[in-house]
């Protein structure tokens, strides 16, 4: 334990530079990129169908499929809030990343991280107007 360093107030004065580090890159980058903003609002005119923010272009694209995909999502959901109450799930000892008696949740859990990235890929690149797929070149 002589090794030890104590995280007050060391690691806080850390954590404080990159927090006014990321503030102030981020208040560049918003001066610097322009709002993709459209143009006002016409009442004659009806806008294409508009896709989603980018962090639900993936539940538009899975509902485009079927209406009836959102309870997969909601299954999913419900799945990971009841993770830590499933059987056979023994408390960890020491904290370890992907440990070997859990590896069957962490499998899952990256199979549905790759599904989400794939289907937010494609909605965001593969898809035109009246949602109709589009190539992108």
């Amino acid at each position: 334990m002589k090794d030890y360093i104590p995280t007050s107030p060391f690691l806080f004065r850390m954590i404080k530079r990159a927090l006014v580090l990321l503030i102030g890159v981020l208040l560049l980058l918003a001066f610097i990129v322009p709002a993709p903003l459209q143009n006002p609002g016409n009442l004659e005119k009806s806008p294409n169908p508009a896709k989603a923010a980018w962090f639900f272009l993936w539940i538009q694209e899975l509902v485009s499929y079927s209406t009836h995909l959102i309870y997969v999502i909601m299954l999913a959901g419900l799945g990971f809030f009841l993770l830590p109450y499933l059987p056979g799930i023994s408390e960890a000892k020491q904290a370890k990343w992907l440990p070997k008696d859990q590896q069957w949740i962490n499998i899952v859990t990256l199979i549905i991280f790759l599904v989400i990235s794939a289907l937010t890929i494609i909605a965001m690149f593969f898809r035109g107007g009246n949602w109709a797929f589009v190539s992108l070149f």
